[in-house]
């Protein structure tokens, strides 16, 4: 993007950048930009919060008024008011625990998803949509599927033109949506931390793809190994606990 606002500015474009990564925007040297101190993935900060969102959009157009430069990075000043703990939150399930052989581990999946069904469904009646259904599974299929691949059962692809190993990434985004929508309901407002800590350390869907990263990120087939190397568990999520 940094490169692009240059060829925009020689075409007598003006143009501004959002930063999620200020020493990275140092190094590229985007004409303009505004570093936000969010996460990544949320560079207008938190989601639903359409004021919060103004302000970060006026900041950012705001420098095409100044005059300084060629190089201009501006740090807007508040932190993403989402981003700390709501301590009226609670999980909705128990804590599963992370440790037994694959067999177990893909039986607690398919019992905890049956489990945060109520949950999701409050979701839905809240927010009158969900984001889950990339795979084309009901979540009852969705976690079959899975835990096919924990039992190393390499399971066959049910969707025509989709390959075992991308029909396996589509499920398991859908798994990460279900979970993160059903902890979601309700009246409290947690976190992205507090989801993040309770899905990766606390479910079983959490060990589950912490162990299906382990099994195929050295397949022999090259996409099972991308997917399972790159798609699983975030890069920021790959050590345990973190």
């Amino acid at each position: 993007m940094s490169a692009l606002g240059h060829y925009l500015e020689e075409d007598g474009v003006a143009s501004v950048a959002i930063s999620l990564i200020r020493p990275q925007t140092e190094n590229t040297k985007p004409p303009r930009a505004l570093w936000v101190p969010f996460e990544l993935g949320r560079p207008f900060g938190p989601p639903s919060d359409a004021a919060f969102q103004k302000r970060i959009l006026l900041s950012a157009l705001r420098l095409l008024e100044q005059d300084e430069g060629p190089l201009v990075i501006e740090d807007f000043p508040d932190d993403d008011p989402r981003a700390r703990p709501d301590p009226a939150w609670h999980p909705p399930l128990d804590p599963a625990g992370a440790d037994g052989p694959a067999d177990a581990l893909a039986a607690r999946l398919e019992a905890e998803i049956a489990a945060l069904q109520p949950a999701h469904d409050r979701w839905r009646t809240q927010h009158g949509y969900s984001t889950v259904g990339l795979s084309g599974f009901s979540m009852h299929e969705c976690g079959r599927y899975v835990a096919g691949w924990l039992r190393r059962e390499a399971p066959s692809s049910p969707r025509e033109g989709y390959s075992a190993p991308l029909l396996l990434r589509f499920a398991v985004d859908d798994l990460k949506a279900y979970y993160l929508e059903a902890a979601g309901a309700g009246g409290a407002r947690p976190s992205s931390r507090q989801l993040g800590d309770w899905f990766w350390n606390e479910t079983a869907a959490g060990a589950c793809l912490y162990a299906l990263r382990e099994m195929y990120q050295n397949s022999d087939d090259d996409r099972l190994k991308l997917i399972s190397g790159n798609f699983m568990v975030p890069g920021a999520r790959q050590q345990r606990g973190a």
